[in-house]
């Protein structure tokens, strides 16, 4: 499973290696300090339909979509800015948005800005502010899909601007208003952010993105994640479906 590592190398070695999972070339030696400003395609997400039907709520330093009374739990771990978060949203978060829809789980997003270290720029980070002020409006679901669907081609562009940002939630309707506005701009919510990677940095997960099933790493070697179809059978092993 290819997956993007915390700076931190070897931390982010041995708690990969503990998950089952294979670390990444996003370590401390990794990346530059400059990034670069790139300009990026506002999308939807394939899913938009499914997603506006999901409830978020935040709890603590975590996002929490679906019933929180949901017999089981899919916890994520990821970066705005890592592209193979982005290649698990467009997989196996489909098949988790479907049963989340019907209320037979809960997903408990941990959504860290660790990638901005690496390459420099702030892109996840206000990339993780838009997403929580999202929540007040009630569009989580939709917006947090568009932002990946919607992801530069290299997680060194720093193309999360404020303006882009704006133009990702134009693809939500009804989620632009003067107060996601003003909390996109001025990094309301950027205590929520720094929450958020603090949670991430102690959770001895270290890497994005993970995933996990009830607590557990999924069966298998971890690649089912990417692909819809693969991951609903996963899902159904561990006895959701």
């Amino acid at each position: 499973m290819r997956v993007r590592s915390f700076r931190r190398a070897a931390v982010a070695v041995a708690a990969a290696t503990a998950l089952g999972l294979s670390a990444a070339a996003c370590s401390s030696g990794s990346g530059s300090d400059a990034s670069s400003q790139a300009e990026l395609t506002a999308k939807t997400s394939r899913d938009a339909a499914t997603l506006a039907k999901l409830s978020a709520k935040v709890e603590g330093a975590e996002i929490v979509v679906g019933d929180p009374n949901a017999p089981h739990t899919v916890t994520v771990y990821e970066d705005p800015r890592c592209p193979f978060c982005k290649h698990f949203e467009e997989g196996g978060a489909t098949a988790v948005a479907k049963l989340a829809a019907d209320g037979k789980v809960k997903v408990r997003y941990t959504i860290a800005s660790f990638l901005d270290a690496n390459f420099g720029g702030s892109g996840s980070k206000r990339a993780v502010n838009a997403m929580r002020a999202a929540v007040e409006r009630g569009k989580f679901p939709e917006f947090h899909a568009a932002v990946f669907a919607s992801q530069p081609e290299k997680e060194s562009d720093d193309a999360f601007t404020a303006d882009n940002l704006l133009r990702i939630a134009d693809k939500v309707p009804g989620l632009r208003g003067a107060a996601f506005d003003g909390a996109v701009r001025e990094n309301t919510h950027k205590d929520f952010v720094k929450a958020a990677e603090s949670a991430f940095e102690d959770s001895g997960v270290n890497s994005s993105p993970v995933v996990l099933i009830d607590g557990k790493k999924p069966a298998g070697d971890g690649r089912a994640i990417f692909d819809a179809a693969a991951f609903e059978r996963v899902l159904t092993q561990a006895g959701i479906s």
